[in-house]
């Protein structure tokens, strides 16, 4: 009997059991089927005005933001986004502006602008003569020193034609490198050059010092070199008269002896030669490039430098004493009238050895009674050979080995006045005073020097292309 019961027992807990699973089988069942009350509107209490947010087991409903709120909030980020851009791109500004007017500043006192500033205001100078460009001006003037604005390149300094506010066109020169050691003599001359107002003298217009290295503003002068119109035969540079080359030959002694003699302090150019006299647009002769130039106290007679010079144009007693003289220049323009009269290049390696150097080649021509046979083409055909003789034996002066013996400019503008009047008789050629073949031995040898635009005292030119124009510019 107790075996009969058990059974029935046994029987009704198991299946309590199997009901038990599957109500929890069920549940487990309506828990992973998550219902999205938001899907359907009825099944969530959520207003039209909020947005209903599914959650498990449930819902929330989040209040809807306003569109005006939101276009508010992304109006006042990008606002805001905007000032701090605004703000780091003008402290950026500030600050690149204000580091460019210290380099300006460390560039001008470094160039010597305190010490023209100081010489400036003195009552010894006037102002009205000399002006202090600024940097901005120039930049604007040459298009920021565009490479189509090159008028000529050399070892000191590259040349920019540029034009001003006030609509004048200048010539800027860019120096290359700057010489500290020699500031307050660059600054004197620049303090000279300025107040030098020649008609055959090209004019100093001013300075900029704020900048790396210094630039000088001349006047612009359109026609080009007289070494081009010498030596470039083209189309560009047409042939020069007789007449011309003589009025040429006079203005630029006319040059010359105001520089010795008429300025506050005597001034020795240093460099005269063809590339450096520039021709006007009336073929009017302009001395330029003043790099080398020295200023001289009045009771002194020479300065004492290292040798620098042009290779053809070289004082040959200047490079064996290192003193240079105002008969220096004398020399180095014997040499233009030499070129003015044969067209000849003052070096070249066509000549024979012992004629390669034009000064020499000359005086054995002169010895050998070959004057004529070595004249230039438009030279030749001028009638009156008086003239002609009269320039040829000037020239030989000016070549002399003594620079005692050479003539002084004074002496030269009176020769180069009375050449143009009416000579009575027409001289022999036999007449003319040589100079001995052995005093006029080639030099060959004599060593050209590179410096710096700013080295007044031992500074070249040799190198360096002047204030021209090139007409295809």
């Amino acid at each position: 009997m107790m075996v009969q019961k058990d059974g029935p027992r046994r029987n009704a807990s198991s299946v309590e059991q199997s009901r038990g699973q599957k109500v929890r089988s069920a549940l487990q069942s309506n828990v992973l089927r998550d219902i999205n009350e938001c899907e359907d509107q009825k099944r969530n209490g959520c207003s039209d005005k909020a947005d209903c947010e599914n959650t498990e087991g449930s819902y929330t409903c989040n209040r809807r933001k306003s569109r005006l709120k939101i276009a508010i909030i992304v109006i006042c980020t990008s606002f805001g986004v905007l000032f701090l851009l605004f703000i780091t791109w003008w402290l950026y500004k500030v600050i690149k502006k204000r580091n460019k007017i210290k380099l300006k500043k460390k560039f001008f006192k470094r160039n010597g602008g305190l010490l023209l500033q100081q010489q400036l205001s003195s009552n010894e100078n006037n102002v009205q003569k000399a002006k202090l460009f600024n940097s901005k001006e120039l930049e604007n003037a040459t298009d920021r020193f565009n490479e189509n604005r090159i008028l000529g390149k050399g070892g000191q300094a590259t040349v920019y034609k540029g034009m001003l506010i006030d609509g004048r066109i200048v010539a800027i020169k860019k120096c290359n490198t700057v010489d500290e050691g020699n500031l307050e003599q660059f600054i004197n001359e620049i303090i000279i050059l300025s107040q030098i107002n020649h008609r055959n003298v090209v004019k100093l217009l001013g300075c900029c010092l704020e900048t790396e290295v210094p630039l000088l503003v001349y006047e612009f002068i359109s026609n080009g070199t007289l070494f081009q119109y010498l030596h470039e035969k083209n189309e560009d540079f047409p042939l020069l008269t007789w007449d011309m080359r003589l009025r040429i030959a006079t203005e630029i002694a006319r040059a010359l002896l105001y520089l010795h003699s008429a300025t506050s302090l005597p001034f020795y150019h240093r460099d005269i030669k063809s590339s450096n006299i520039l021709l006007d647009d009336k073929y009017r002769a302009k001395v330029a490039d003043f790099g080398t130039s020295r200023s001289v106290a009045i009771d002194q007679t020479h300065v004492t430098t290292l040798v620098y010079g042009t290779f053809g144009y070289l004082d040959p007693e200047y490079f064996q004493t290192s003193q240079f003289t105002e008969k220096s220049d004398v020399y180095s323009f014997g040499v233009v009238l030499v070129e003015l009269l044969t067209g000849e290049k003052p070096v070249s390696l066509t000549r024979s050895q012992e004629g390669r150097n034009l000064s020499t080649y000359f005086v054995l021509s002169l010895k050998e009674n070959r004057l004529f046979d070595i004249l230039d083409t438009q030279v030749s055909k001028v009638g009156n050979k008086y003239e002609v003789m009269a320039i040829a034996n000037l020239a030989k002066r000016c070549l002399h080995l003594n620079g005692k013996k050479r003539p002084t400019m004074t002496e030269i503008m009176m020769e180069l006045g009375g050449v143009q009047k009416v000579s009575p008789i027409q001289p022999n050629f036999e007449e003319l005073e040589y100079v001995r073949n052995e005093e006029m031995e080639p030099r060959n040898e004599i060593p050209i020097s590179k410096s710096s635009c700013l080295e007044s005292s031992t500074a070249s030119s040799s190198d360096v292309l002047p204030l021209l124009s090139i007409k295809s510019i």
